[in-house]
């Protein structure tokens, strides 16, 4: 018997994205409509949590009325609607699982959670058709930093995640101390690139018992410290310098902990997802590692690494046909932890 397709309506507004995407069968994306909200985010040096609720209920109906129409589908004809209920700043939350609940229930189309990390996860299958788990995914984005076994569809073993500043949290602080302001992680990589990667020994956090979990708020402290150091002795600051060593240091940690875990696990296939997993020369590093190794390197473009609703449309579409559904007692999480539901 042949499979009837699965389209999903996807709603992700997790942080300062709103989106909402068309996506059939887990792998097809026939919209990917997104909202930044980086303009107004970058006059306060960073996401201010009630104005990105409120730009969220400003644009979400707009957003969602687009997705269908670049998709040239109606909702009658969606067979679920996905939405991010977590983790996330819970406002933000709160206005897609509201507005997913209320369409779900006026609709009659069944609803479906979606955990954010597992959309970023699964943004790689929207590229790469031949991409099955298992392999070993690194999650990097502004909130989170996390190694992961991808056993199953939906079915995870962490393996080690941030103690203290997740990877962008560091490129957003340290971008700001070196005067490149908000978004930090384009800016320190843009930068790099005119600087000296070993101008300057940063340290690499090792945390003592966990051999793969990171640690980056000693490697900010070193950074400040640096830089304080320089100004008190009158020493002229190279940003670009400062730049591409501070980076080198996050890359050299990020691909040493990925390698080590590919190894130990045996696995042949390695992923990337997140906002900085678009960072070029994180994408260099392990793209030579892995070749280096034998083993696939998958990433998602640029535009899937951010925040966006396709990957939860992707996501879903794995719970969906395991029969998982939603109730309208559906609420936001904003600590959600991998694996959980």
């Amino acid at each position: 018997m042949e499979q009837k397709d699965v389209t999903i309506l996807a709603i992700e507004t997790s942080c300062d994205e709103t989106a909402a995407a068309v996506v059939r069968n887990g792998r097809e994306v026939l919209s990917n409509i997104i909202s930044s909200q980086i303009d107004l985010h970058t006059l306060y040096g960073g996401v201010v949590p009630e104005i990105a609720s409120r730009k969220h209920i400003e644009k979400i109906n707009q957003v969602i009325t687009e997705a269908l129409q670049a998709a040239d589908m109606k909702l009658q004809e969606m067979d679920a609607i996905a939405v991010t209920y977590g983790p996330g700043l819970v406002g933000a939350l709160l206005v897609g699982v509201s507005t997913a609940k209320a369409v779900s229930f006026a609709s009659g189309i069944p609803l479906v959670g979606v955990h954010h990390i597992e959309g970023h996860i699964s943004a790689n299958y929207i590229e790469n058709p031949d991409l099955e788990p298992p392999f070993v995914c690194l999650v990097v984005s502004g909130g989170h930093s996390h190694l992961v076994v991808v056993k199953d569809y939906g079915e995870y073993q962490i393996l080690g995640r941030t103690r203290d500043d997740a990877a962008g949290e560091a490129f957003d602080k340290v971008a700001r101390a070196i005067g490149l302001g908000y978004p930090g992680g384009p800016k320190i990589d843009k930068v790099s690139k005119e600087g000296n990667p070993d101008a300057i020994q940063f340290p690499r956090a090792k945390v003592a018992d966990a051999v793969y979990d990171f640690s980056f708020s000693g490697l900010k402290s070193a950074v400040l410290n640096y830089l304080n150091s320089c100004e008190m002795k009158g020493i002229e600051i190279c940003q670009a310098d400062v730049a591409a060593s501070f980076q080198k240091a996050v890359v050299d940690v990020l691909v040493e902990h990925s390698m080590q875990a590919v190894q130990e696990c045996g696995m042949k296939k390695f992923a990337i997802a997140g906002g900085v997993a678009s960072n070029s020369s994180l994408r260099a590093a392990l793209e030579q590692a892995c070749a280096d190794r034998g083993v696939a390197f998958y990433h998602p473009s640029p535009v899937l690494c951010t925040d966006n609703a396709a990957m939860i449309g992707a996501a879903a579409y794995y719970e969906y046909i395991k029969g998982v559904r939603s109730g309208y007692d559906l609420n936001a999480v904003p600590n959600l932890k991998l694996g959980e539901r």
